[in-house]
């Protein structure tokens, strides 16, 4: 896992978000019902975005190649481990946003999620689950919005992605 603190949770169900770009639809807080945890993969906006996602859970954010740097609410990357699941998040712009190089820079989890490419993506190699939710925000490159649904139970990661309107 990666050096610094791991934050331990213990949740059954998950809400993945990211590059929100400052516009949270409503849908989200639907899809979002009864979440334990919210991560989001940043390309937040204002910390209004957060602080309306805290309306329905806690949530763990990181920062996107958009987001301020000086942000004390959006590090680089977080490492957490739910219910026994280790999980990096981070935006993945730093390594440029590919399955494979997000695995090979962030060895010893179970799951990465990652933003930054705005199209949804899950994918499994070698028993690590990466999960792009997609962008939640305003529609961009002609990509329907979409969030995902992590759910954990004895230790097996599972996702669903939700498109929203």
């Amino acid at each position: 896992m990666e050096s610094g603190q791991v934050i331990r949770v213990d949740a059954k169900r998950v809400g993945l978000i990211s590059d929100t770009h400052n516009m949270l639809r409503g849908q989200v807080f639907t899809v979002f019902r009864g979440v334990d945890l919210i991560l989001h993969a940043g390309d937040v906006g204002d910390d209004d975005i957060l602080d309306e996602l805290e309306t329905l859970a806690p949530v763990y954010a990181v920062r996107g190649n958009t987001d301020p740097i000086d942000n004390p609410r959006l590090p680089a990357s977080r490492a957490l481990e739910i219910s026994g699941v280790r999980v990096h998040v981070s935006h993945g712009h730093e390594v440029g946003a590919k399955p494979i190089t997000l695995m090979a820079a962030y060895p010893g989890f179970d799951v990465i999620i990652y933003g930054h490419t705005h199209r949804e993506l899950v994918t499994e190699s070698e028993g690590i689950l990466v999960i792009n939710p997609g962008a939640a925000g305003a529609r961009r490159f002609d990509l329907m919005p979409c969030v995902g649904i992590l759910t954990v139970q004895d230790r097996r990661p599972a996702v669903e992605l939700v498109r929203i309107a």
